[in-house]
């Protein structure tokens, strides 16, 4: 008689990166690999959300990480998403150019 077993549970569809206090020259590395991980996970769902809701100062160098983790999101094949970037994250993407760059939600992930 065969066993009863429980169907596959499907992967999630996305993965989220919460993010929270000041991401400058001094966190840079480990927001990098925290990200990286993410984006590259084999077999991971097509989409990456970094919550921002935590995040209270983002410099050149922590946008850098996220451009640079955009980037390697498409070229796997995977979307990068913003959720809650407060004001000052807004601004940043704003005069630099790169407000376009990525989908942006409003709120926190649930």
């Amino acid at each position: 008689m065969p066993e009863a077993q429980d169907p596959p549970v499907p992967p999630p569809e996305a993965v989220v990166v919460r993010l929270s206090g000041e991401m400058d020259i001094g966190r840079v590395c480990q927001v990098r690999s925290l990200l990286l991980e993410a984006v590259t996970r084999e077999g991971g769902p097509p989409e990456i959300v970094v919550d921002l809701s935590g995040l209270t100062f983002c410099d050149s160098a922590g946008l850098n990480v996220l451009l640079r983790a955009r980037l390697q999101a498409v070229e796997s094949g995977r979307t990068l998403r913003l959720a809650a970037p407060n004001a000052q994250m807004l601004r940043l993407l704003e005069i630099t150019g790169s407000l376009g760059l990525f989908p942006i939600d409003p709120s926190p992930p649930a």
